[in-house]
């Protein structure tokens, strides 16, 4: 019997616009679809992080995890048994299946449920299996396309789909949702897809493959529908208070009252040591240095970058997503030097023994660093995270409206005005005050797409967006073959050197070079990254053991 699993049903979502985070049972496909409130609970099951988070941050080169030294994207052993890979192969067509589910036997409630709402509610489908498809496409090139439920002996034949194909299926879908999805649903019916957001996964998916006119287009309508705007603080954004914020486009609701967030391992490995974590999962120094200095100028050109004090004269949203030296941080003071064996604590009003420095813990923070962006204060003694997840805000359609103009040799103003809107938000002035942040002003495109990419790292990390840039780009076979360097151990730390031995050059891809450092740095692990076959992933082997016409990705 075809049957739909809906492993966690948001109970209490009789109403098509609220969305509840709390599980039902599940539902047989023989008698489900009947009316509009089961109509309504299909969609709203796929309201889940599970079908909708971006890439791993630790799958690129801004952040590592001292417990897992390598994983399979960065240690460049993916293969088709690797666990993530099947996961993100299951979730995709677990959605997709639930998607051809709905519109395969939608028709039965169709005498007790409006037609508009009925329409609106195959939108959200239909964007939501588009979605998965364009996933499913930048990670595997071709893949089976499945449009209408499947028999158990029907999926023994099913193959591989040019990915080109199933690229054009995906904008159908879009443009289907885009006609017939509501700008907004008010102020108190939040979170749900909208056709902003239809219009936010075409610009993505589009700019993911290099259909420049596309992306320009429809990151355009997404700017003119006038219903999105940068948030006024860029920290603020990633934190509670940014929840509802006019910047998000697409965001999953977590809530710990709904039993739907991070418990304490993923907590403690965020937060420092002092504070009761680990400080295992860390930001890279390559991280770092990617931020320019206030002048708008990189590390190794600007005159105001001081490696003794690196923090001083920097983007400010280096600051808002990297604990700063020698700042209170969840209640003591960050500071990681060796010879700091003591801190103040504002949280006991006293001082405390430093567990942030390694001369005190030896597992304190390998790179030194800790990240700061999206941490509340309250994690600590909650040990719970819950923050609502960002998948995409309005920061990066003004960024792939200019990327998309920059590569169609469109460069006007309203390139540097999408950038330089960016730009000012993070000084925290308006995009007029041309004097108070590093605006924008070469219309050269060499320049500018340099300018573009390293706008696109330190505005996301953490987001999710730094892997598919570094595919995209074809850098990951640079960035990803490189060591990740941390601080010398507490015994070969020289302190005339502390932090940082001295400027790390970057090269025309804005990527940093520490080879020169010697014992300065301590390589923490080694990259890897084969060019040969790692820019797509493998099929999982467990698809294929089951149907053989599904052919493998080269290399695997």
């Amino acid at each position: 019997m075809k049957k739909t699993l809906f492993l966690m049903l948001l109970a209490g979502a009789t109403s098509c616009h609220t969305l509840d985070l709390n599980p039902l049972s599940e539902a047989s496909t023989g008698t489900f679809y009947s009316n509009q409130t089961e109509l309504e609970l299909a969609v709203n099951d796929l309201y889940r992080l599970a079908f909708w988070g971006n890439d791993n941050e630790l799958f690129s080169d801004n952040e590592w995890h001292r417990g897992q030294l390598t994983n399979a994207v960065i240690g460049g052993t993916m293969n088709a048994d690797d666990a993530g890979v099947q996961t993100f192969w299951l979730n995709s067509y677990k959605a997709i299946a639930r998607v051809n589910s709905f519109i395969a036997n939608k028709e039965r409630a169709a005498a007790n449920t409006p037609v508009a709402v009925m329409l609106r509610l195959e939108a959200e489908m239909r964007l939501i299996r588009a979605y998965q498809y364009s996933r499913l496409i930048t990670h595997f090139g071709d893949v089976p396309l499945l449009t209408e439920p499947v028999t158990l002996e029907e999926s023994y034949g099913i193959a591989r789909k040019n990915q080109a194909e199933i690229l054009q299926f995906v904008f159908d879908e879009l443009d289907f949702a885009i006609a017939n999805l509501p700008v907004s649903y008010g102020a108190a019916e939040t979170k749900r897809l909208t056709k902003g957001a239809a219009l936010a996964i075409k610009a993505r998916t589009a700019l993911y493959a290099g259909k420049w006119q596309l992306a320009r287009d429809a990151s355009k309508a997404v700017i003119d529908l006038g219903v999105y705007a940068l948030h006024s603080s860029y920290s603020q954004l990633f934190l509670k208070a940014g929840e509802t914020s006019k910047e998000l486009i697409i965001s999953v609701p977590r809530d710990e009252k709904q039993q739907v967030f991070n418990g304490a391992g993923y907590v403690q490995d965020n937060i420092s040591r002092n504070a009761g974590g680990f400080g295992a999962q860390l930001p890279t120094r390559d991280m770092m240095d990617a931020y320019e200095c206030t002048d708008g100028k990189p590390i190794d050109e600007s005159a105001l970058y001081d490696p003794k004090a690196p923090f001083k004269n920097r983007d400010p949203r280096l600051t808002a997503t990297i604990v700063e030296f020698n700042t209170q941080w969840l209640g003591y003071n960050y500071m990681p030097h060796p010879d700091s064996l003591t801190v103040f604590s504002s949280k006991e009003n006293r001082r405390v023994p430093n567990k942030d420095t390694r001369a005190v813990a030896a597992f304190a923070s390998f790179t030194g660093l800790l990240w700061k962006k999206g941490i509340d204060q309250t994690w600590p003694d909650r040990l719970v995270e819950d923050n609502d997840a960002i998948v995409i805000r309005y920061a990066e359609m003004l960024l792939t409206y200019a990327e998309a103009k920059i590569e169609l040799g469109e460069i006007d103003e309203s390139v540097l005005n999408a950038v330089n809107l960016i730009r000012a938000r993070a000084y925290g002035v308006s995009v007029e005050q041309t004097t108070a942040y590093p605006a924008i002003t070469s219309t050269n495109a060499v320049v500018l797409r340099k300018v573009l990419r390293r706008e696109r790292r330190v505005e996301f990390p953490r987001e999710g967006l730094r892997y598919m840039d570094l595919i995209r780009w074809k850098l990951a076979e640079k960035a990803l073959s490189t060591p990740v360097v941390g601080l010398p151990d507490p015994a070969a730390q020289n302190r005339a050197k502390w932090p940082f031995p001295g400027v790390s050059p970057l090269d025309d891809d804005g990527l940093a070079d520490y080879s020169g450092f010697g014992t300065d740095v301590k390589v923490l692990s080694q990259r890897s990254f084969d060019k040969s076959r790692q820019y797509l992933w493998p099929i999982p082997a467990v698809e294929r053991r089951v149907n053989p016409n599904i052919t493998q990705n080269a290399g695997y």
